[in-house]
């Protein structure tokens, strides 16, 4: 007997991250008919904008039981404890990317395996391609707080190899099929309330332009309004809390923010990456409220953060943001940076000014009660609290090393 043929065995109630589409719910089938468990699905409104009802809807009328049946709004949360964070340390993978994939995961994980133990399950599953990240972020997240816990990951352990090898076994387990999902899909999607992703088969050509039929969360740029439209966003210590002195909750604003980058075409990001497991992918990133959080938040750092702090947080910034892509939310090193990020921004408050036109959000303001910025410093005006020729001194030491390697040069040269 197999490894994974005594596994099967030993797995008697299983919890699945469960959406409602075709493949959780040919996985949910296949989960009952290969390891002949209990199954417990779990479904977590993220803020990706489909209804939920029906992914209950579809489980009972696959056998699961009511009881069994978990479906948590999980907005609030999402936004204030994993993207907020992450915002405080301006995250962009490989410059570019916020993340919004990556961010989500570790709270699906997280809840999957409160469910596993309130349930006693004692295995859990993701709906992951053994191609992709996500895979990796959900196991890493599993281990990491329920280090014995069974992983199934049907994709790599099924015999399926082919959307008409998935139809098919759907059609003879009586899975109802939607008109629109019996072809090949054209490009596959993972949406929140931080962004909508989209990847694969028109996107795989990295030369080709993305097709406007993509687009889910953004206006066209072209097409925005040919006024811009200004707005403010109040910040206390590196967390957003107002959009134009009207307070908001952590999920609210957000989706706020959302509104308002869709209107005027913000936040498309055209990306290929590095995925962890090793190979490039070409994808389309539609982060509008993101966008502009990021633009703000460096506009409120810019007036508090001390150079050193503000530079050594550019420093850790890839760091960190590597890690959430890579799945490691729950280890020690970015709890680590977290804890100095989240020191970083103890007066990190105040108000920025944006303005959003044509695909951009451009900062055009800011104050603070924290403010390090002296415009007696900076004035060019006479009368200043800044001495210029202080600035004399400061420069020969500075220059001294660079002198010295200089002249070296020359002794060099002589010879």
């Amino acid at each position: 007997m197999s490894k994974q043929d005594t596994s099967r065995k030993t797995v008697k109630k299983v919890v699945l991250a469960y959406s409602g589409g075709l493949d959780t719910s040919i996985i949910l089938k296949w989960l009952q008919t290969t390891y002949g468990a209990e199954v417990v699905t779990f479904t977590a409104d993220l803020g990706q904008g489909e209804e939920l009802g029906p992914a209950r809807e579809k489980a009972l009328l696959l056998g699961v039981k009511p009881e069994n049946i978990f479906i948590e709004d999980l907005r609030e949360e999402f936004v204030r404890d994993y993207v907020f964070p992450m915002f405080r340390a301006n995250a962009q993978y490989e410059g570019l990317y916020l993340l919004g994939t990556s961010i989500a995961r570790p709270l699906i994980a997280k809840k999957q395996i409160e469910i596993a133990r309130k349930m006693g399950a004692d295995a859990v599953c993701h709906g992951a391609t053994g191609k992709g990240n996500d895979q990796v972020r959900f196991e890493l997240g599993y281990y990491a707080l329920e280090p014995d816990i069974n992983v199934i990951a049907p994709w790599r352990e099924w015999d399926f190899v082919s959307r008409a090898d998935l139809i098919a076994f759907a059609e003879a387990n009586q899975i109802p099929i939607a008109k629109d999902k019996r072809g090949e899909a054209p490009f596959s999607t993972d949406a929140n309330l931080l962004h909508t992703s989209s990847e694969g088969k028109v996107l795989e050509n990295p030369n080709e332009e993305t097709p406007d039929y993509v687009y889910s969360r953004t206006g066209n740029p072209e097409d925005a309004p040919d006024a811009p439209q200004y707005i403010t966003i109040d910040f206390e210590k590196g967390d957003p809390v107002a959009i134009d002195g009207v307070k908001l909750s952590p999920a609210a604003l957000l989706a706020k923010l959302n509104d308002l980058g869709r209107t005027h075409g913000v936040g498309r990001l055209d990306l290929v990456e590095n995925r962890f497991v090793g190979m490039k992918s070409r994808g389309m990133y539609e982060t509008p409220g993101g966008t502009i959080l990021l633009v703000a938040h460096r506009g409120v750092e810019s007036l508090t953060l001390d150079r050193g702090a503000a530079h050594l947080k550019d420093e850790l910034m890839p760091r960190y943001a590597e890690l959430i892509y890579n799945g490691l939310w729950f280890s020690p090193e970015r709890e680590m940076l977290q804890a100095a990020i989240d020191r970083s921004q103890e007066h990190v408050t105040g108000s920025v000014r944006l303005k959003l036109y044509k695909g951009n959000a451009t900062l055009v303001g800011r104050e603070s009660p924290w403010s390090l910025y002296d415009q007696d410093l900076v004035t060019f005006e006479e009368g200043g609290t800044y001495d210029q020729r202080d600035a004399e001194g400061f420069i020969k030491l500075n220059a001294l090393r660079l002198r010295t390697l200089a002249k070296r040069a020359a002794r060099g040269a002589k010879k």
